[in-house]
């Protein structure tokens, strides 16, 4: 029954966790306010932050687990893909850890956590999915859907070829001037919106693959032409613009996920990432499960943005097959 302390800092939020086996003792996360100001993160001010919240975090996860550092067998870290800054900060007090208690390091990729994060038990009732299965991963930095086979065997079946989804959500909430992190407040303004009031533009894209450029282009230049006729457009119809442009990316999303799961046949679908705790989307994909007689798996809300618990259950999985990592690895970015 392996004890393993879990640690992400890939971006603006440090977190540590403690798993044993697959069960969550704790899940601490510490967010950085600082970015707020800016509309953006900004890493050099992302990586100051880890370092001054990565000691009261890990100590924070360590306490509410009810356990002691001595119990922990090995330690799992966000290696990359990431800020460089900030994934520096987390494996540099991981190695230190590691070494410091004589256990072994467990390397992760970001991605692979996210898609895990389903994995992870809090009870005896917690519902898995069953391999093979699709996972539709979609965030600010990735939107992809993957074939799964095993815990680490994935199939990259769809990619952006340019934006993701999650960052054309939120340059639509940039350019309607509505505060940062804009995803959360499209989602909650679109609850009194009508989602077909405005049409934009879908990029016909081969295969699985998706791109976003062109459906924030559209939007943009649909703003700037009624802009110049009534200034006022967007305070008169923001609920119907935020319902409009969420339900242009959903629809794209989904509609490449349905045709990838008619050409694999696979009934087991995911979603994972940030962007998977939008309200439409999670809807909108329970609506097709039911349709087309899928199992949906969403998962809580607390572990769709970035959290060291699916880094942890990575890091189990991980553990079992003794796959660890040598403390001279690097970070890395991409």
């Amino acid at each position: 029954m392996p004890t393993i302390l879990a640690i992400e800092s890939s971006c603006d939020d440090t977190s540590a966790a403690v798993l044993r086996n697959d069960r969550l003792l704790s899940n601490t996360i510490a967010s950085q306010e600082v970015h707020r100001q800016y509309g953006g993160v900004v890493p050099e001010l992302a990586s100051r932050a880890h370092q001054q919240n990565i000691i009261p975090v890990v100590d924070g996860a360590i306490r509410n687990a009810g356990v002691m550092k001595s119990d922990i067998d090995a330690v799992a870290f966000t290696r990359g893909p990431g800020l460089l800054g900030s994934l520096l900060v987390g494996v540099s007090f991981a190695k230190s850890f590691a070494q410091a208690m004589g256990i072994p390091l467990i390397e992760v990729n970001h991605l692979q956590a996210h898609v895990l994060s389903h994995f992870i038990k809090e009870n005896d009732d917690s519902e898995v999915p069953q391999f093979p299965f699709i996972c539709l991963l979609v965030s600010g930095g990735h939107t992809q859907i993957i074939l799964l086979k095993s815990h680490f065997e994935m199939e990259i079946l769809g990619n952006t070829i340019d934006d993701a989804a999650g960052e054309a959500i939120d340059k639509a909430a940039k350019i309607m001037d509505l505060g940062y992190p804009g995803g959360p407040v499209i989602d909650r303004l679109a609850k009194d919106g009508d989602p077909l009031k405005f049409t934009f533009a879908q990029p016909n894209i081969p295969d699985f693959n998706y791109s976003f450029s062109g459906i924030k282009t559209s939007f943009l230049y649909f703003l700037r032409d009624q802009l110049a006729t009534n200034p006022n457009f967007i305070a008169e119809n923001q609920a119907d613009l935020c319902a409009s442009i969420q339900h242009t990316i959903v629809s794209f999303l989904l509609k490449k996920l349905t045709k990838a799961m008619h050409k694999t046949g696979i009934r087991q679908v995911a979603v994972a990432g940030g962007v998977s705790a939008n309200s439409y989307l999670r809807e909108q994909l329970t609506a097709l499960g039911e349709k087309h007689h899928w199992k949906v798996f969403l998962p809580k809300k607390q572990f769709c943005t970035d959290n060291a618990a699916m880094v942890g259950i990575a890091g189990y999985f991980k553990y079992l097959n003794k796959e660890f990592a040598d403390i001279s690895l690097p970070p890395y970015t991409r």
